[in-house]
């Protein structure tokens, strides 16, 4: 079955979106693309020979997609999301999810309430050196061990010239790097140890010179099954760098996203090939698909990534109260 499908926001990721589309022609048949920017989306739909638009909802309830992809800034995602879905669409959303558990909530109920379906963009689950490392921990565990602890560090340079304003308003985006860029460390952790966050405890800082969000953070973990984690990021610049490193009582497993996974048994690292996969949107499509066609949660299903967004409230209330804070409460209802 073809499904028809439109973007909402026409920015960098919507480029991604539209490419994975078309190597999924046959699943997949792209009719629309709005963005408030009439230059932008036009860009786009001359590109993908699709329809234009400057209002999403003008779209949605005059192209009549099956699947709606929202690329927006993270205010606006609950709006589309509610709106798309009680137009009878089926979603694919950007993470975060929302800017809040409250907002998150609102999100279910509405999808609940319609009968469709909404997976949120986490394309950490569909990277292949993450996949190979999901396996590794999977297949390998009576070599490598129990579980110790897992060690996520990122660097790059967060305030950029290229960088759109509102990433650096923390009322429009949430958070800074650490509610951007911090989102995937606390989703691979979350996946990679097979259970949720049940505390943090964080350290911030705001350095940035322009905007109102953290520039970098400290962060200490801990999930369901007791596997303690740090997270720490740095948005001022410096030697890029992103990297998670998993210890085993028997070996450690370090992952490099676009460089290579590494295994070490016997002291020394040694980089393992790396399978290839199909990219990383056209894997988040088909899985979408799936969960349509099978009547079953996606990965990345809403409840999951409403658990993302209950631990980044956590971190940045763990700083404001300088104490641990317990995150397994708060996305309860």
């Amino acid at each position: 079955m073809t499904y028809k499908i439109a973007v909402i926001g026409a920015g960098h990721n919507a480029e991604g979106h539209l490419k994975a589309m078309r190597e999924l022609r046959e699943r997949l048949k792209p009719v629309a693309v709005a963005d408030i920017r009439l230059d932008r989306a036009e860009l786009l739909s001359e590109a993908a020979g699709i329809a234009a638009y400057t209002d999403y909802r003008e779209m949605v309830m005059r192209e009549k997609p099956d699947i709606v992809v929202i690329t927006l800034p993270h205010h606006l995602h609950k709006e589309a999301a509610i709106f798309c879905a009680e137009a009878g669409c089926h979603v694919l959303l950007e993470k975060p999810m929302a800017l809040n558990v409250q907002e998150c909530n609102e999100i279910m109920d509405a999808v609940r309430h319609s009968s469709v379906r909404l997976m949120v963009g986490h394309t950490q689950h569909f990277l292949a050196e993450n996949l190979l490392a999901k396996k590794l921990i999977k297949d390998e565990s009576e070599q490598l061990g129990q579980l110790v602890m897992m060690n996520d560090t990122r660097h790059t340079t967060y305030y950029t010239a290229e960088r759109p304003a509102w990433f650096l308003d923390k009322q429009r985006s949430g958070g800074g790097i650490l509610f951007n860029l911090g989102s995937h460390s606390v989703d691979r952790i979350m996946w990679f140890g097979n259970a949720p966050i049940v505390k943090v405890r964080a350290s911030i800082s705001h350095y940035g010179a322009v905007g109102d969000v953290e520039g970098s953070g400290v962060i200490f973990l801990e999930n369901e099954r007791g596997v303690p984690s740090t997270i720490v990021q740095s948005g001022y610049g410096g030697v890029p760098r992103n990297e998670l490193e998993l210890v085993f009582t028997n070996g450690m497993v370090k992952v490099v996203p676009g460089q290579g996974v590494w295994v070490s048994r016997n002291g020394v690292y040694e980089q393992i090939p790396i399978p290839r996969v199909e990219a990383p949107f056209v894997l988040q499509f088909r899985e979408l698909l799936a969960s349509m066609e099978e009547e079953r949660e996606p990965q990345c299903s809403m409840g999951y990534s409403r658990e993302v967004i209950a631990v980044l409230e956590g971190i940045y209330r763990s700083h404001e109260l300088k104490s641990e804070m317990i995150v397994r409460e708060v996305h309860r209802r």
